[in-house]
């Protein structure tokens, strides 16, 4: 067995095949990635069966409803208050930990998740992300084996994790029962897949996903944050339109959104898949954890009965209360339709003139949507964005990648399918029987 690798938080990393060993953080070597034309490197294509992303893949094979019914028994209700936007639920809320995790992106509720889920014996591993030895903002994805192995995983990454090619080496295990941690592009393939893998339980802690990128591109932005990017340990889009960045030596800094780089950044900084998908919310965890709605703390997704037992799991650490929502956003949303089509295959650049900017930046968080104002905007602009880079760059795909849901979100803003561009219903409805769906 080769030497553990000793990750920069100091808890050890193995390499080699996990036969008994001591370590709580377990990185299996992972093949090579196959070649695809939308793809977001899940880790399917590096199994020994990449043929699977035909039937797995949000951007090759998305289906929506029929998984949605699969793991919450129904698809979402556009009757019910903001299913349409966040999919199906039973409840949200805004919420912290009572005791914040050092180290940790807000105050580390899946992180601590993870760990309780280990001490209470409900998992045998946690299937997660960690820094890389290497570089502290590359994921690598590990499998976790005991409570204290969560605290590598604190904080964010930024750049692709092939995180499900550990389902492979964990089975090989015997592990039976597993949880995992992750973005959407990674839950959709994993749902998919999940009447196959043969498991005792699973529990799905989903974290909101919008534009990712590569690290090394990440590590362009972060010299453009600042004259010393090493130095940079927490970086957080807040719902508070600012940028947060802390040093590590303890300074801290703020950055209005306005105020962003944006324009010094490449028009292909994000790549396409990010640009077109319509899951920011992850709707087919069992619990989403993420901030747009959060107004200052983290916003709870709690979607089926598996989420309500995750929360159960942190009894009076959780400090929970209702979700919040002020302002007003339909304005915005067509101010980034406006700039979504004058940036071409760019990035949507508002250009306010730069006297303007620290009076805007002063009123956003006063006068700008709020908590889930603020969240439902976001996933409108996300559908608009969807919408426009297929009509530009894949349109035929269109038919296949945008759900109704999506159509009807952005129906309020001018934008209504072709005869060509929408799925018949017919096709849905013997998808959704193939795959066992009512």
């Amino acid at each position: 067995m080769p030497l553990p690798v000793v990750s920069p938080r100091g808890i050890p990393i193995e390499d080699g095949p996990k036969f008994g060993g001591s370590a709580p953080v377990w990185a299996p070597p992972v093949g090579p990635a196959r070649p695809r034309d939308l793809c977001t490197d899940c880790g399917i294509s590096r199994s020994s069966d990449p043929g699977r992303c035909g039937a797995a893949c949000q951007f090759i094979h998305p289906r929506y409803e029929v998984l949605e019914t699969a793991v919450h028994g129904r698809p979402r209700d556009a009757d019910r208050p903001d299913e349409l936007h966040f999919g199906p639920h039973r409840r949200m809320l805004r919420a912290r930990l009572a005791s914040p995790l050092p180290g940790a992106q807000w105050t580390g509720i899946t992180t601590r998740l993870g760990a309780r889920l280990l001490q209470a014996k409900a998992v045998d591993a946690v299937l997660a992300v960690a820094p890389d030895p290497d570089d502290k903002w590359r994921p690598r994805p590990v499998l976790v084996t005991e409570p204290e192995g969560m605290v590598e995983c604190r904080g964010m990454r930024m750049g692709y994790a092939p995180l499900l090619s550990l389902l492979e080496p964990a089975r090989q295990q015997g592990w039976r029962r597993l949880a995992v941690i992750g973005i959407p592009c990674q839950i959709h393939a994993l749902r998919a897949l999940e009447a196959e893998l043969g498991l005792d339980a699973l529990y799905v802690i989903g974290t909101p996903c919008s534009d990712n990128t590569t690290t090394a591109r990440f590590h362009e932005f972060l010299r453009l944050l600042s004259d010393r990017p090493e130095e940079i340990d927490y970086l957080e889009f807040r719902a508070d339109y600012r940028v947060e960045l802390r040093f590590s030596d303890g300074r801290q800094q703020e950055i209005p959104f306005l105020n962003l780089p944006i324009s010094q950044l490449p028009p292909d900084f994000f790549p396409l898949t990010c640009r077109t998908c319509v899951d920011y919310t992850n709707v087919l965890a069992d619990l989403t954890v993420g901030y747009m709605g959060g107004q200052g703390q983290q916003w709870l997704i709690v979607r089926n009965d598996r989420g309500e037992s995750l929360l159960e799991l942190l009894g009076d650490e959780l400090v929970a209360e209702t979700v919040g929502s002020g302002g007003q956003r339909k304005a915005h949303v067509k101010g980034f339709l406006k700039n979504l089509e004058r940036a071409g295959d760019g990035l949507p650049l508002r250009r306010a003139p730069r006297w303007v900017r620290p009076l805007m930046s002063w009123l956003m968080p006063k006068i700008g949507p709020r908590g889930l104002e603020f969240a439902r905007a976001r996933v409108e602009m996300k559908a608009l964005e969807t919408v426009t880079h297929l009509r530009r760059s894949r349109p035929r795909r269109l038919r296949r990648m945008v759900p109704d849901h999506v159509w009807r979100l952005v129906a309020d803003y001018g934008l209504t399918p072709a005869a060509e561009e929408r799925a018949e219903r017919r096709g849905r409805a013997k998808d959704r029987a193939a795959s066992g769906g009512s």
